[in-house]
């Protein structure tokens, strides 16, 4: 796949001067370099600049999405202005009533992109006047083409935050693409890492703003999923029939052996067993799987009853069977 990015951190600024965006801008930059496993992902035209002015960064962005690409990214942390005229991003060399990029031209320019999918990132006070602009510019409603995607920091009447040297919502946003808006594949989407930054903030904090034209969300990053493929790879060898009952017994649970002091039932520990066992846990663990009767997989080996797709296990069912008629093994998509 062909992705680019422009990675844009300005700290120096004729007033009011900002420590923390070329870090956010560098660590965003380092995360979306390289998926987990060490190999490429997004390709740079610009990691960050401490300084940086308004036909420069007008010029990059102009670059980025001018580009036939199944990714264009625009990432931007600083700040961000509003005024009687509309909501901007601003530049080091910001002046009275010209501050920097008007956010309707990025989003005229992010329209007009061949770009597969356009994706815009604002860590910015007033972040989500771009929303706005969507909404409403000049009495006229502006409309999201295809493929494009905006994440903001903030609503549009709001403040960003940055705590010791790095922004709250790009703290955030860096932890989503470390894993923790990763799906059971190990997928990252814009979707994904709105829901993980929401959920995180308060109500009482900056609230991000999300807004999308896409028919199927992409993935930003890959990292190990949260269940081996060769064990989701088995979830329709566990399960022929989406509710089919996998029959457990003591013999599943390792610790049902003579050399652990307990309670002991018959049939005894069977190595081959407690590895099915261990990978029905893994699937239990994420709530692909669930024990019939009993609150835990261990009772209910124990007790011999068995275990059972969930509503979303039944889910992931459905997509192994496609994918498996297709030919070939599921892998984690890069």
């Amino acid at each position: 796949m062909s992705r680019y990015a422009l990675i844009v951190g300005i700290n120096d600024y004729p007033a009011n001067k900002l420590t923390g965006s070329v870090n956010d801008a560098e660590e965003v930059a380092k995360l979306l370099a390289r998926h987990e496993d060490g190999s490429e992902n997004f390709n740079f035209l610009l990691r960050a600049k401490g300084k940086i002015r308004k036909a420069t960064l007008k010029s990059d962005i102009v670059r980025l999405f001018s580009r036939e690409c199944d990714i264009a990214l625009f990432y931007f942390s600083g700040h961000g202005s509003a005024d009687h005229y509309g909501y901007h991003i601003v530049t080091s060399d910001a002046m009275p009533h010209d501050m920097g990029v008007p956010m309707t031209e990025i989003l005229t320019i992010v329209n007009a992109s061949p770009a597969q999918n356009k994706i815009i990132i604002l860590d910015c006070c007033h972040a989500g006047g771009i929303d706005e602009m969507v909404q409403m510019s000049k009495g006229m409603t502006v409309r999201l083409c295809n493929g494009v995607t905006i994440l903001s920091s903030s609503r549009a009447h709001e403040v960003s935050f940055e705590v010791n040297g790095h922004s709250v919502f790009t703290s955030l946003f860096t932890e989503a693409l470390k894993g923790g808006a990763a799906d059971l594949n190990g997928n990252t989407t814009p979707g994904s890492i709105y829901a993980f930054i929401d959920k995180v903030l308060g109500p009482e904090e900056q609230r991000p703003v999300f807004k999308t034209n896409v028919s199927e969300f992409i993935s930003l990053r890959s990292v190990r999923p949260q269940v081996p493929p060769e064990v989701m790879n088995r979830l329709d060898e566990f399960f022929p029939h989406r509710d089919d009952v996998y029959p457990l017994d003591p013999s599943f649970e390792y610790t049902n052996d003579p050399a652990y002091e307990q309670m002991l039932r018959k049939p005894y520990h069977d190595p081959p067993n407690a590895v099915l066992f261990k990978q029905l846990q893994k699937l239990q663990s994420v709530g692909l799987v669930a024990p019939c009767d009993r609150e835990h997989m261990y009772f209910a080996a124990m007790d011999s009853t068995g275990c059972r797709l969930t509503t979303l296990g039944k889910h992931y069912w459905k997509m192994m069977k496609a994918k498996k008629s297709k030919g070939g093994e599921v892998k984690t998509q890069k």
